[in-house]
């Protein structure tokens, strides 16, 4: 026989297993589950939430169990029952009423969530307000399983911008491609694996957008696609740096664009922009960004002027983007991580040495990125790294709000 604590974990996992439903369908609003038992502990109501659906996880739970958010009598099955939430329930009318209301009109005694919401400026606590209105409540199991579902949505919610992964494929000397003149220009040169190539659909998937810089388009022409096969709510973003527009209008992208790829440039050169957009390309200029003392264009060999990543981030955040999945070079992965701006890595590395001729992942770095919690996964002879460089949780656990449209 379970014990309650072993009854919680077990139900709070099968709740995380519906809340999994939610990945790319729920973004802008995080991927909640949530299950709902009777008095007798019987299963009467499961749910997941969808954005193009509306009703959060604990609305469609309750309407499978046949009942609807209003007012209960003693004899339903809701009444006296337990739900368990993934995220603490939102308390606040947006595009929905308060999910705390209507666990309450329907007689839930207990609820046991997962984690409180992260953000902190929606007025009103769903914690606070459920026992306000007598029911019991349990925050906190299975924490980090919850909160690792959600990490975009954490980082959007209280600072409007996208929880940044760093992807990088390398050698075991930190290499990411062979020496000048062993690789041909706009041809893919794959360090890993069939399998650890495989690996990165998933991350795509669960991204709203992923990043790269114009080298990596002019040396290796990727489509930058996601082709996990699995439903998305909205098509991946497919964002390129590119200060002075040197983007072929070849590019497998552009030729493949439907208003899904977005250069971020500082160059005013209108022709170009103007030809870019007629494919069906997003074109946004943003105020140059002076270049770090020393710093060389790869294009011209002089100083050039960079796109600003700070502002970069913010314009994401403005377009909902919860997630954002770099794959890029040299110059970009050395310049996101010395300016701070990224929250987990995920390095792929197979075991392989190229030597100080082939060009590095990281070049110049000022100080040691430490990365603490270390996760290790095989893919055949490759393996996989990967470790959260920013919490992008609350620091302090505290009955939190909700934030869900």
């Amino acid at each position: 026989m379970r014990s309650d604590v072993e009854k919680d974990i077990y139900w709070m996992h099968r709740a995380l297993e519906l809340a999994a439903r939610g990945i790319a369908v729920s973004s802008p609003n995080p991927a909640v589950g949530c299950v709902i038992l009777d008095r007798a502990e019987q299963v009467i109501g499961e749910g997941w939430h969808e954005y193009d659906l509306v009703d959060h996880a604990e609305v469609i739970a309750l309407r499978e169990a046949g009942q609807h958010a209003t007012s209960y009598g003693t004899d339903n099955r809701l009444f006296g029952g337990t739900a368990y939430v993934t995220l603490e329930p939102c308390n606040h009318v947006g595009r929905t009423g308060p999910c705390t209301q209507a666990l309450i009109g329907a007689g839930i005694k207990r609820v046991v969530a997962a984690t409180v919401d992260p953000n902190p400026n929606v007025a009103g606590h769903g914690m606070e307000a459920l026992q306000a209105a007598g029911v019991q409540t349990s925050l906190g199991v299975c924490q980090a399983e919850a909160r690792r579902i959600n990490e975009g949505f954490a980082r959007w919610s209280q600072h409007k911008r996208p929880l940044v992964l760093m992807k990088v494929a390398m050698t075991l000397d930190g290499r990411i491609a062979p020496p000048a003149g062993q690789h041909s220009a706009r041809e893919p040169y794959w360090i890993t694996s069939e399998a650890a190539r495989a690996a990165v659909q998933p991350l795509r998937w669960q991204a709203d957008a992923a990043l790269t810089g114009v080298d990596t388009v002019l040396a290796d022409d990727p489509m930058l696609t996601d082709r996990s096969g699995l439903r998305r709510r909205r098509p991946l973003l497919r964002v390129v740096l590119d200060s002075a527009l040197r983007m072929p209008l070849d590019a497998k992208m552009v030729k493949s664009a439907n208003n899904d790829v977005l250069i971020f440039t500082v160059s005013k050169d209108e022709a170009k922009i103007r030809e870019l957009t007629g494919r069906g390309v997003r074109v946004e200029a943003l105020p140059a960004e002076a270049p770090a003392p020393g710093e060389r264009s790869s294009a011209t060999g002089l100083q050039a002027a960079r796109v600003p990543l700070g502002r970069v981030l913010d314009r994401l955040g403005e377009e909902g983007i919860l997630t954002l999945l770099t794959e890029t070079g040299t110059r970009l992965n050395t310049a996101l991580l010395a300016c701070g701006l990224v929250d987990r890595v995920h390095l792929f590395v197979s075991p392989q040495i190229m030597g100080s001729d082939a060009v590095p992942a990281f070049r110049g770095l000022a100080n040691a990125i430490m990365m603490p919690g270390m996760e290790v996964e095989r893919y055949g002879n490759d393996l996989g790294l990967s470790a959260l460089l920013r919490d992008p949780w609350p620091k302090v656990s505290e009955p939190g709000t909700g934030n869900r449209e």
